[in-house]
């Protein structure tokens, strides 16, 4: 059962009946990273967070807005102490997004993946240019990928430290 929020925007219901959302934050905190198209730099950071971002079939601008302020407002960088108590504004991190389909990947019963659960590519890109306008809002350098694109991601996980948001997780009633 599908609730039509907008034009083609939809929610799945769960098996519980409650309204969910499924959009996916790949975060990884890096000293450097670049997304290459081509051979040419589309976008290049300093320290900061390199993110996968993936768009669900269920997504909508609301899940966007509420997965970029949790996002902005981890507090995943080393304090003096060498705590992780530090968020991205007080490091003055800076942010690159590539959008990444492919954090939809069902391997269930098969080998070779399938999609269905991502989102389509208009509605996709659409959100996508969203959350890169809303973190631009925040965050002195937003840098991007291009939607779509065969594209080469370089970096330096520092840590390593990467975390998974997913909205279902995080927002689910």
């Amino acid at each position: 059962m599908f609730k039509e929020i907008g034009k083609n925007q939809y929610l799945g219901e769960n098996i519980k009946g409650s309204w969910r959302n499924t959009m996916r934050f790949v975060i990884q905190v890096v000293s450097e990273a670049d997304v290459k198209v081509d051979g040419e730099i589309k976008g290049k950071i300093g320290k900061g967070y390199m993110v996968l971002i993936g768009v669900g079939k269920e997504d909508n601008k609301e899940m966007c807005d509420k997965m970029v302020e949790k996002m902005l407002k981890l507090r995943i960088f080393q304090d003096e102490n060498g705590k992780t108590n530090l968020s991205l504004k007080d490091v003055e991190g800076e942010l690159l997004l590539i959008s990444q389909f492919t954090l939809y990947a069902d391997c269930k019963g098969q080998n070779r993946p399938s999609f269905m659960k991502a989102g389509a590519p208009d509605v996709a890109n659409e959100l996508y240019e969203y959350i890169i306008d809303k973190c631009r809002e925040s965050v002195k350098v937003v840098e991007r990928g291009v939607f779509g694109a065969d594209m080469k991601v370089s970096l330096v996980n520092d840590g390593p430290f990467t975390i998974i948001l997913d909205s279902n997780e995080l927002f689910s009633k």
